[in-house]
């Protein structure tokens, strides 16, 4: 975690940060240690389109070679492989919060090292309100928050909604999960959208999700639109 300002220094001698994954003293002010942070796994070579990551020098996957998907370009700044899966899913389903911090942060300096196309607005995946509920928070908007001050974008939280609830992704094949999705997400009446927009998830598997997203959101008119994850599974 870091806190700016005098506060924050004070709080950072009296409780130093400690490595969330194995307990060492954290480095940069976060709790991760430079051992740990090194060890994620940056998603350095991928699809320009869909962000999967590719082996040698492709530009584009043989997925979006042969059906391209309903967004323009995809950012991902990890694969989600070990060690940052632990931080991930301590964050999703163990109500880590100070994980979710971590995991935004090295989000941030990824992004810094690795700009992708700057939108106009930021948005993120909703969940459903049963879902939310029995979560807590969305793990999206808790990524999108510090991301969109870090860049000054403006964040639209509730732009877009789950207008009904979907069997849980997790096990279910590419068309599987875009069956599940149809006709489940909607742009919220009343907002307004810029021509330009990215949409941020914690995890793109197979991009159903976030193709779902873009699709709502060229319906209503936006020109182009970009998604965002913190990682991307192989």
């Amino acid at each position: 975690m870091k806190v700016d300002g005098l506060w924050g220094r004070l709080l950072r001698l009296a409780l130093p940060p400690r490595c969330l994954l194995c307990g060492d003293a954290g480095a940069d002010g976060r709790d991760l240690c430079a051992g740990c942070r090194d060890d994620m796994p940056a998603n350095a070579a991928c699809c320009a389109r869909c962000a999967l990551p590719l082996p040698g020098a492709a530009t584009h996957c043989g997925g979006c070679v042969r059906r391209p998907p309903p967004f323009d370009a995809a950012w991902a700044a990890f694969r989600y492989a070990h060690p940052l899966d632990l931080l991930e899913t301590r964050f999703k389903f163990g109500g880590d919060l100070a994980a979710g911090r971590v995991l935004a942060e090295l989000m941030i300096a990824r992004i810094e090292r690795d700009p992708p196309a700057r939108p106009q607005m930021l948005l993120c995946v909703p969940l459903h309100a049963g879902r939310l509920r029995r979560r807590g928070y969305n793990q999206a908007l808790e990524l999108a928050r510090p991301l969109a001050r870090a860049l000054g974008l403006p964040l639209a939280p509730d732009a877009l909604v789950r207008r009904r609830a979907t069997t849980a992704q997790t096990g279910l094949d590419g068309p599987a999960r875009r069956r599940n999705l149809c006709g489940a997400l909607a742009l919220r009446p009343g907002h307004t959208l810029p021509a330009h927009v990215a949409v941020l998830d914690d995890v793109m598997t197979t991009g159903a999700t976030l193709g779902e997203c873009a699709s709502v959101l060229r319906a209503a008119g936006v020109e182009r639109v970009d998604v965002w994850a913190l990682a991307r599974a192989p």
